[in-house]
This record gives C-alpha cells, structure tokens and sequence, in this order.
C-alpha cells in the first residue's frame, strides 16, 4: 500500500492526510492565525482607506484620534463621516490584535520559535508608525506625502504579516526552485514601487488635474509606465513557475494566482482611466487588487526561500513525533 502514496509522504503521515485525527491546537498553530486574521484586518484597511480617500472622506473627522471628539460620533454620521471613522476603528482593532500577538509570542516563547517575539515587537514598531502617519494625515490636511507613505508603511505591515504566517506555516522544501526566490523578490520590490506610484497619483489627485486641466501628467504618466516592469516581472515569475519541476503545490498555486490578479488588476486600471476615475467602486477595487498582488508574491517570495535554504530554525514541524522523510527516503522505501 506503501506504493499508493506521493513519494514525498512517509505512510504515517499520508494516513494522517487521508484521516486527520482531531488534536487540540498548538500554539504555533494559535499564534499562525491569529497573524492571517491580521493580515486580512489589515488589507481590508487598505481598502476602507482607499474608499476614504476616493470619497472625499479624509477629512471628515476634523480631529484626531477622536472623531468631534467623540468616541461614536452620531450627531455627525453620514457616509464620510463613518468611512473615516470606521478606518480608525479598524486601524485601532489591527493595533490590539498585534499587542496580543506580542503577548502571546512571549507567553509561549518556550513553544514558539525564537526569532518570533522579536518579529512581533517589530510589527508593533511598524503599527506605531503607521499610527503616527495617521494623526499627521489629519493635522497636516492630507499632505500628499504623508499620504503617501502611509499607505507604503501599511503594505510593509501587511506584507511582515503574510511574512510572519509564511514562516509559521509546516512546509516541505523540494530543493528545485532554483531562481524563483529572486524572482519572487524582484516582482515584490517593482509591483511595492507600482502602488506607492499609484498611492503618490491619488494623493496628488494627478489623473483628475492630468486628464482635466493637464497638469501633473508626468505624475500620472510615471504610474502609467510602471505598468510595463510590473507586467513583465509577473509574467516572467508564472512562466518561470510553470516550467520548473516538481515544484511545490502552493509555489505553483501562488504563481497562477499572481498571474490571474495582475489580469484582473490591468483591466480594472483600464476601466478606471476610460472612465475617468467617476466610478468609486472601480477605483477602490483597482487599490485593493494591488496590495492583494503585492501579498500573494511576498507569501510566494517567503515559501520559495524557505524551499532555497531550508528549514527556518526552530520551525514548527509536521508533527510531535515525526517528520516528513526526505524524496528520495520515500522513493528507496517504496
């Protein structure tokens, strides 16, 4: 029956595969979802952020850290009002779940890699900064600089987060991804630079001024012909992907996925300009699909460098009592 089995898997553990026993959680496993459900808090964010700013909401709460210096601000509530309140409220939810998650880093530090705690005081650091942009977005009027590293320090949270979980996650290298962690690398840093171009258009408000009074047209232009880099590095990573053997499933599955939100984010941008940005939900769609393809290359960059150099130290492994043997143990036992 042994010969049933993928030569990656021992026997034990594709029974464990076929028929999982239900265990009581690690916390490994704890502290792992905890970080997914802070990195999609925080993409959701970026969303509600987005709508804020295409709504002309940035400034609906004149103060800051409160809203009218309240709380809950019902007097006031309307549409940008609560857009600017609810990407506080979100803001402040993400900030306490990454407290917890330092919490619990030390509490288990005797269970939990070493190198987490640190990684989770870092996380921290970057919510501190991401908080003071914020207040500094309101108090000095939506500054389009402040704007715009804003949003670029919150696709650095976001992606330490996917980075954080990647590692967490129980994963067998194959050793045959040759240079796909550099590509993988590369095609974060170009599509990273993409959205805070596309971060520093919408701040300036570069496409209305551009493509109504022609000024700012080499703002919006630099955002246009990032299209080309961003383009080319994806394509070259799925096709790179795709011609690797024996690459693993969720390399492959993450490559395609790229691929297909690069598809679905081109023609957004296209709908987006034909239509002169006069359509909200495009615009909010068309950020939003840019920071989740910056999240699914930095979760194949992390996979696919673990896969170059091996097991991250004192990763959690597949099981308390055993580990996957290696390919070619699995072949010469079968």
């Amino acid at each position: 029956m042994a010969a049933n089995f993928p030569s990656f898997l021992s026997p034990a553990t594709a029974r464990e595969a076929l028929w999982p026993t239900a265990t009581a959680p690690t916390p490994v496993d704890r502290i792992r979802r905890l970080v997914w459900k802070i990195a999609f808090a925080t993409l959701a964010l970026m969303a509600v952020g987005s709508a804020t700013r295409v709504m002309n909401a940035g400034l609906a709460c004149p103060d800051w850290p409160l809203c009218y210096g309240q709380l809950v601000p019902q007097q006031q509530m309307n549409l940008q009002v609560f857009l600017e309140w609810f990407h506080r409220l979100d803001a402040a939810l993400i900030g306490l779940s990454t407290l917890w998650l330092v919490a619990l880093s030390l509490w288990y530090r005797r269970q939990v890699p070493g190198w987490l705690p640190w990684a989770s005081v870092g996380a921290v650091a970057l919510i501190g900064v991401q908080g003071a942009l914020g207040g500094l977005t309101v108090t000095q009027l939506l500054r389009f600089d402040i704007v715009t590293a804003h949003l670029g320090t919150a696709l650095l949270f976001f992606s330490a987060m996917l980075s954080l979980a990647c590692c967490l996650l129980p994963y067998r290298s194959t050793g045959t991804v040759g240079r796909l962690p550099w590509l993988g690398l590369g095609a974060v840093a170009v599509v990273y630079v993409q959205c805070l171009l596309g971060g520093l258009v919408g701040s300036r408000w570069a496409a209305h001024q551009c493509l109504g009074l022609k000024e700012l047209c080499q703002v919006m232009n630099s955002h246009l012909v990032g299209i080309l880099p961003t383009t080319a590095m994806v394509l070259a990573l799925t096709w790179t992907v795709w011609r690797t053997p024996a690459l693993t499933y969720p390399l492959r599955r993450l490559g395609s996925l790229a691929s297909v939100l690069l598809a679905f984010q081109l023609v957004m941008g296209i709908a987006t300009f034909r239509l002169r940005l006069q359509i909200e939900p495009l615009t909010v769609a068309h950020h939003t699909l840019g920071a989740a393809l910056v999240g699914t290359l930095v979760c194949f960059a992390v996979l696919a460098w673990r896969d170059c150099l091996g097991p991250i130290p004192s990763e959690p492994r597949f099981g308390a009592a055993e580990t996957l043997p290696s390919p070619a143990a699995s072949a010469a036992e079968v």
